[in-house]
């Protein structure tokens, strides 16, 4: 084992009355699991995983001090003795790994989506439909006791610490900024007055847990709302924190209702640093960092710049629980590294459903989704080496099955070759990356540039058959689609042919918008280039204006071309995109002055352009290019063949499902299937 490479990352952290054992702290990321009392033995299932894999410490899904601080109704909640219990579960499956834990507290506030939320005042968060209570001065007074009972019960239930949610619009930052605290009391006005709620909090757990107890206090250090923060005031209470018995200062970067992304694959990695950096300056307690931070390199070169004391990770450790085990041993290309996507974790909570991972499915699944070596060793082929395939291969192999993976390309990644080319998804070279090293590691036999047919697959003794041959693109129906200036999605991406300065998509689901952020980035990427992202998305990086954004206008790059994005359907585009990324696509695009049309009906394409109707109205687009997105459809060619040969088969990914391109369907089903066989 070394930390030759990786020297600031690895080193453990002092505290004085415990010691952290490497700079990784796991940051707190609800998953669903937190919610019942019957899901306790596969969370502590799932955070064992990552103390075995060596994070530093850890910290919980929030955990609300009482009912009114609730996200949701009967969600995670630490205010009775009888609700120790559960939690200990976990404590005691993480501490028999040799890791730490901290539980965090998070009151949600005017964010609580149910009727009993409370808030500094009667202001309705546009993320909400309720509009919370305003507390009196005695309910506020009943906040800070259940914060400082919460953290007395965690203790209770063996945690090693709290971490108290200060950040991200929930109820503490109401308190600190005048847009959402308009009180006139002790607890509003003034920002010295704003500051005493989480003050007292922090003051009080102290007194209440002792000192050999840890207490992480996740401040809001850029609030990216208008009439929030200002720079001068975060200081403040950062010194009034430390003052105040906290152990740790977490970063938090913006509030839930902000419209610029923080956290989307979109954001360049460690967007954000530079806040904690500024505030290192000016108070002595160890400072985490956080956001897009998510392999080893970019975490220590942070760490070497001296901009924080420890890093934040929490989707990369749902990706790889064995994330800090890797880097230790020099096997950062085993890596299997989060590319923000959200798709699995952030949209199935926001969606109610349990989190997991697009390219790590047993993720929140670890007591039910168990790869297990194999009880009888078989022989299989597996057609296709996108997303589906290449988690069935690799999957397979691991459990000792002996696996040839066919692909008719050049390389491994099928769609994902196309995916990271688009600007914002470069991290999906990471995925294959991934793949090409689990490949050798298991033991899969590649054969690239090889098309296989029952022919060939026939006599070669395979036990079966596994068919993630993926998706053809659909044709529409319009006059003149075969004409040399209109194009599929594939065309563009990944045959590269050249594109006019006017250009018409047909189709605006994923592909579409895709295939429009493309055209209208053409080659600079804001997501690799820090400063022209801040620019772009109007962040000022000097904090001098409140918030980071008062009075900040957005500063776009012109686009590389003028673009029309088209769809059938009536009203607004992107309805059907992600929930947790969708929004950043449309702004994206909208600040790219790309024309968005729905409800339209394609008449024809001719040496004028691209013809529609649009509520009846005739209008001609005059395009260079029309590029067709309009869906694709199973390419099940090979396995009908199979079937018709009589040959044990599976169907796959797109092959067997092509809405959309669906890879976290595509590399659930692939391992799911592969762990079965």
């Amino acid at each position: 084992m070394t930390h030759a490479q990786f020297p600031n990352l690895l080193k453990p952290l002092d505290l004085g009355f415990t010691t952290i054992r490497n700079r990784v702290l796991m940051g707190s990321m609800h998953t669903g699991l937190e919610d019942r009392a019957s899901d306790y033995d596969k969370l502590a299932a799932y955070f064992a995983e990552r103390a075995r894999g060596g994070v530093g410490l850890i910290v919980t899904g929030g955990i609300a001090p009482n009912m009114v601080g609730w996200l949701a109704p009967f969600g995670g909640k630490l205010s009775w003795p009888w609700e120790v219990s559960r939690h200990r579960k976990v404590t005691s499956a993480v501490h028999a790994e040799g890791g730490k834990i901290c539980m965090q507290i998070l009151h949600a506030g005017r964010y609580g989506y149910h009727p009993l939320s409370v808030a500094p005042s009667r202001i309705k968060a546009p993320i909400s439909k309720f509009t919370p209570r305003a507390l009196s001065s005695r309910g506020v007074e009943a906040q800070i006791r259940a914060f400082v009972r919460a953290a007395e019960y965690a203790k209770s239930a063996g945690y090693d610490g709290v971490e108290v949610m200060g950040s991200e619009g929930y109820l503490i930052n109401q308190f600190l900024c005048a847009r959402t605290n308009q009180r006139e009391d002790e607890w509003g006005g003034s920002a010295e007055n704003r500051m005493r709620f989480p003050v007292e909090i922090v003051k009080r757990m102290r007194a209440a847990v002792g000192r050999d107890f840890i207490i992480i206090y996740r401040l809001s250090m850029l609030d990216l709302v208008d009439n929030a923060q200002s720079w001068d005031e975060i200081v403040t209470l950062a010194k009034k924190i430390e003052a105040a018995g906290a152990s740790i200062i977490n970063t938090g970067i913006g509030w839930h209702e902000a419209r610029i992304p923080t956290i989307v694959t979109s954001v360049p990695r460690g967007a954000f640093t530079f806040v904690t950096a500024k505030l290192k300056q000016e108070i002595k307690l160890p400072l985490v960092t956080t956001n897009r931070i998510n392999m080893p390199a970019v975490a220590e070169d942070i760490l070497a710049r001296g901009e924080a004391h420890m890093v934040s990770m929490a989707r990369p450790l749902l990706a790889d629980p064995d994330w800090v085990v890797k880097a230790e041993q020099g096997r950062v290309d085993e890596i299997n590294t989060c590319i923000a996507c959200n798709q699995a974790c952030l949209d199935h909570v926001f969606e109610n459903k349990r989190a997991s991972c697009l390219v790590n499915p047993r993720a929140c699944h670890e007591t039910e989704l168990v790869i297990r070596p194999a009880a009888v060793k078989r022989k299989y082929a597996v057609v296709g080496a996108g997303p589906a395939g290449l988690a069935a291969a690799t999957t397979l192999a691991e459990r000792g099955h002996e696996v040839d993976l066919f692909d008719a390309a050049s390389e491994i990644g099928g769609q994902f070759n196309m995916a990271k080319i688009i600007p914002g998804k470069e991290e999906f070279h990471e995925t294959i990356r991934y793949f090409r090293k689990r490949i050798e590691t298991t033991g899969v036999r590649l054969h690239l540039g090889t098309r296989a047919s029952a022919e060939s697959l026939g006599g070669k003794g395979f036990d079966s058959v596994i068919v993630a041959t993926g998706i053809t693109p659909r044709a529409p129906a319009i006059e003149g689609a075969d004409r040399p200036n209109v194009y599929s999605y594939l065309d563009v991406l990944l045959h590269k042919k050249p594109v006019g300065g006017r250009v018409a998509i047909v189709g605006a689901g994923g592909i579409g918008f895709d295939v429009a952020e493309y055209l209208v980035h053409q080659g600079h990427s804001p997501s690799v280039d820090q400063a022209l992202w801040l620019k772009e998305w109007g962040i000022d990086p000097a904090l001098n204006a409140r918030g980071g954004v008062d009075g900040i206008r957005p500063q776009p790059e012109p686009p590389a071309r003028q673009v029309f994005l088209l769809q059938r359907t009536p009203g607004a585009l992107g309805k059907r995109l992600n929930k947790t990324s969708g929004w950043v696509h449309r702004a994206t695009l909208k600040m790219k002055q790309v024309q968005m049309i729905g409800g339209c009906d394609y008449r024809k394409i001719d040496d004028e352009g691209l013809h529609i109707l649009v509520d009846g109205q005739p209008r001609t687009l005059p395009v260079d290019h029309v590029i067709l997105c309009a869906g694709q459809e199973p390419n099940r060619g090979l396995f009908d063949e199979l079937v018709a040969a009589g040959i044990t088969v599976h169907k796959i990914g797109g092959c067997d499902i092509a809405s959309e391109l669906d890879a976290k369907r595509a590399i659930d089903q692939g391992t799911r299937l592969a762990a079965s066989l």
